[in-house]
C-alpha cells in the first residue's frame, strides 16, 4: 500500500513537473529572422542573424522580458520572392509574434501579405523600395532605414553638384529594389538644369557579358552611370567597363554597398561610389555593438548589421513597453516609444519609417568604403 503511495506521489511530481516544462516552453517570445542566409546575397542576409542573437542573448541574460525567454526562428529566403512566401508562412507557423526581415525589398514585398493576415510585425533593417510603407498596404511593415527615393535624392545631388557630370546613364536590374530606385534617380534628374538622362534601360541579372550596355553607355557620351541592383551585377560591370578604360564615375546604391562588391571587383572597385545608411560608428551602442560581434564571432559585422540591431531592439522594446505580443500594441509602442540604438533615438512614424535615419554617400579607397564628407 505504501509504494503504490509513493508512485502516485511519483506521477503527481512528475506530471506537474512535465506541465511546468510545457507551459515554461509554449511561454516563450519567439521573434523570426528572414533573410538571404545563403547564395550570392549572404552577406547581407547573415549580419543580420548575428545582429539578433546578439541583442537576444543579452535580453535573455537580464532575464527576458517580463521574466520570458526570448528565441529566433532563422529562416532562409535566398532574397527571392518565390523563396520569401514560403519562408514567411514557416515563421508563421513556427508561432512568431514579429520578424527582423526580410533584407531585399522583392523578397519582403511577396512575404508581407502573409504577415499582415496573421497580424505579425516586420521589421527589416534594409528593404528600401518606398511603397512598402508608402503604399498604406502594410501597416505591420516597419524599417530601420531610409526609403530609396531619399537615397537617389542624394546619389542625384551628389553627381551633378559634387562630381558635376552632365550626361549620365541610369541602368539597372529590373527588380523592385533596383528598378524602384533608378527610377527615383531618374525623376529627381528632371530637375537638375544643365544634366540630363542620355540611358535609361535595365539589365538581366545573372548573366555573364553586360558588353551590349557598356556599349550603349559609350556611344550615348555618358560621363556617369548610376547603378539600381545589387553587387554580383555590378562588380561585373565596374570590372568590364575599366578593362574597356570607360574610367566615368560608377555610382549606385546600398545594394552595393558592401565588403563583398570590394573583394569581387579587386581593383576596379577603386573610386566606385554608393550611397549607405549615415554614418554612425562613433554612437556609444554602436562601438558596443561592433565589439561585441568582433567578441563572438572574431570578424567584421557586415552590410546592415547595424540597421538589423536596431531593428531587434526596437521589437524588443516594443514588446517590453506594450506588456504584451499583442499586434496591435505592438504597432502603438513603436510608433510612440523612443528607442535608444545603434542609429541613435528612434521611432517609427505611422507609415512605419524609422524617424532619425538617412543615407550618406561613400567611395571605395585603398579596398574599403569611406564616407565622403
Amino acid at each position: 500500500m505504501r509504494s503504490k503511495k509513493l508512485l502516485t506521489l511519483f506521477l503527481v511530481v512528475m506530471i506537474s513537473l512535465i506541465s511546468t516544462f510545457v507551459f515554461s516552453a509554449g511561454n516563450d517570445i519567439i521573434i523570426g529572422v528572414a533573410g538571404a542566409h545563403s547564395g550570392d546575397l549572404a552577406s547581407y542576409g547573415l549580419p543580420s542573424v548575428n545582429a539578433a542573437q546578439l541583442v537576444i542573448d543579452e535580453v535573455n541574460k537580464k532575464g527576458g522580458i517580463d521574466g520570458r525567454k526570448v528565441k529566433l526562428l532563422i529562416e532562409d529566403d535566398v532574397c527571392k520572392p518565390e523563396v520569401a512566401t514560403n519562408t514567411a508562412t514557416k515563421l508563421v507557423g513556427g508561432k512568431v509574434v514579429a520578424v527582423i526581415g526580410h533584407i531585399c525589398s522583392g523578397a519582403t514585398k511577396a512575404a508581407l501579405g502573409i504577415y499582415k493576415q496573421s497580424k505579425i510585425v516586420c521589421i527589416s533593417p534594409s528593404a528600401t523600395n518606398p511603397p512598402l510603407t508608402q503604399s498604406g498596404d502594410y501597416p505591420n511593415f516597419y524599417r530601420t532605414i531610409a526609403p530609396d527615393d531619399a537615397q537617389a535624392n542624394v546619389m542625384v545631388d551628389f553627381a551633378v553638384k559634387n562630381l558635376k557630370v552632365k550626361k549620365i546613364a541610369i541602368i539597372h536590374d529590373k527588380g523592385d529594389y533596383g528598378k524602384g530606385f533608378a527610377e527615383f534617380c531618374q525623376a529627381y534628374m528632371a530637375n537638375q538644369k544643365g544634366s540630363k538622362v542620355v540611358l535609361f534601360e535595365g539589365i538581366t541579372p545573372g548573366s555573364v557579358d553586360y558588353s551590349a550596355i557598356i556599349n550603349k553607355i559609350k556611344l550615348k557620351g555618358a560621363d556617369a552611370v548610376i547603378f539600381g541592383g545589387y553587387h554580383p551585377e555590378a562588380s561585373k560591370i565596374v570590372t568590364q567597363m575599366r578593362k574597356k578604360k570607360m574610367n566615368m564615375p560608377f555610382l549606385s546604391d546600398d545594394g552595393v554597398k558592401d565588403d563583398t562588391f570590394i573583394k569581387v571587383a579587386g581593383s576596379y572597385a577603386e573610386g566606385v561610389y554608393a550611397t549607405g545608411p549615415m554614418d554612425t560608428s562613433k554612437n556609444p551602442l554602436a562601438l558596443k555593438a561592433v565589439a561585441d560581434h568582433k567578441k563572438k564571432y572574431k570578424s567584421e559585422p557586415g552590410a546592415f548589421y547595424l540597421n538589423a540591431y536596431s531593428a531587434t531592439l526596437a521589437i524588443v522594446n516594443a514588446i517590453d513597453k506594450a506588456d504584451s505580443t499583442d499586434y496591435e500594441k505592438i504597432r502603438t509602442a513603436l510608433q510612440n516609444e523612443y528607442v535608444e540604438t545603434p542609429l541613435g533615438k528612434i521611432k517609427f512614424d505611422r507609415r512605419g519609417d524609422a524617424i532619425g535615419v538617412g543615407f550618406s554617400v561613400y567611395q571605395v579607397k585603398n579596398g574599403a568604403y569611406v564616407e565622403v564628407k
